[in-house]
């Protein structure tokens, strides 16, 4: 279990703390929310989140059988509908090193697939993803 704690300091941006790592990270409403667009959104953490989880749980499988994926990039994409108003798609393109060999490549595609936060994402957002071999 990790516990996490925010505090509202007002006009619509908080401090959120991960309590394990003492980490901080604030965010701010959008601007098309009422916000200043300050920082991160609750909606653009979700993005982020997804990005970093996909790199994060491929970068296990890498380390794991002595690939290098340093330098490898991912971009989220986040669209919002209006009403309600909801995260609508998570478009991720991912640009990873091209020297990889086929069953590695596939290996990388099914884990980018099925990452935890991917997972936990509600059916109605589309998450459609790119791979490209390019670096």
């Amino acid at each position: 279990m990790v516990k996490l704690t925010a505090t509202y300091l007002g006009e619509k941006h908080c401090q959120a703390q991960h309590e394990p790592s003492q980490a901080l990270l604030e965010t701010d409403a959008p601007k098309d929310n009422q916000g200043r667009g300050a920082s991160f959104s609750p909606t653009d953490l979700m993005a982020t989140a997804l990005g970093t989880c996909i790199l994060t749980t491929m970068a296990i499988y890498a380390e794991q059988h002595g690939i290098d994926l340093r330098q490898s990039r991912i971009s989220v994409e986040k669209e919002m509908a209006a009403n309600p108003r909801r995260i609508a798609s998570l478009k991720t393109v991912i640009d990873l090193p091209k020297n990889l060999n086929s069953d590695v490549r596939a290996r990388l595609e099914e884990i980018a697939h099925n990452c935890p936060v991917k997972k936990s994402l509600h059916p109605d957002v589309q998450t459609d993803t790119e791979i490209r071999f390019s670096i």
